[in-house]
């Protein structure tokens, strides 16, 4: 079974339905922080995977708060923020973000692809839960369906520093004729990677952005001399 291991780099792990007894605790997790994770794998990032289809999840640790990571992944609206190859959206009709609602998603050249449509299937802003599926568009990716969500995790034992953020992303697509298994797994796989990648390298920055607010709007002004 392949898994990444190393800072910043996302952790992969199979998306198939198994019995809790045979999973495997994705790298770079402890047995108690999978366990902890363990109700939103099952609820949201178990398919049913046909034969000719095929499934995956990834997780990212992203060192800065849940509320921080998700303001970033909650945004339908804005998925150029942290997804390298995109380079616009457009929500269509009236504009409102809802379940049901659809974006117009054109990609940048050099891929596969020239647009596609996708459709927000969930967004649970208590339960920071988000999920869309591809539903037309000029792409191979055909049925794709991905679910995102965001946890904080808290450092078991004294002096183990703040809770940090753990972005679970899963998704099930058809296998396209004339490729194999492994090929579009690998292939949907690095998009997916690059992207976590990205939302970590952003939302670390924008917490320690605000961390820095925070200590400048706590300091004492300077004495008048």
């Amino acid at each position: 079974m392949e898994k990444e291991g190393g800072d910043g780099a996302p952790l992969r792990s199979p998306a198939t339905t198994v019995p809790p007894a045979e999973e495997e605790i994705p790298a770079g997790l402890t047995p108690e922080e999978y366990s902890d994770l363990r109700p939103r794998v099952a609820s949201h990032h178990r398919y049913h995977v046909d034969p000719a289809q095929c499934s995956s999840l990834l997780a990212q640790r992203i060192r800065a708060p849940a509320d921080i990571v998700w303001s970033v992944v909650r945004r339908f609206d804005r998925p150029q923020a942290y997804k390298h190859f995109i380079r616009s959206c457009a929500i269509k009709g009236d504009g409102e973000i809802r379940p049901g609602c659809l974006r117009e998603v054109s990609v940048i050249s050099g891929l596969p692809a020239s647009t596609s449509t996708e459709r927000l299937d969930v967004l649970d802003e208590a339960g920071r839960v988000t999920g869309f599926t591809i539903v037309g568009g000029e792409h191979r990716l055909r049925n794709y369906r991905s679910v995102t969500t965001v946890d904080e995790v808290c450092p078991k034992g004294e002096g183990e520093g703040a809770p940090w953020a753990v972005v679970l992303e899963s998704y099930v697509v058809d296998v396209p004729e004339g490729n194999t298994e492994e090929d579009t797994r690998l292939f949907a796989d690095t998009v997916v990677r690059l992207n976590l990648q990205k939302l970590a390298s952003l939302a670390e920055a924008m917490a320690a952005a605000e961390s820095e607010e925070a200590k400048a709007a706590a300091a004492p002004p300077p004495s008048a001399k």
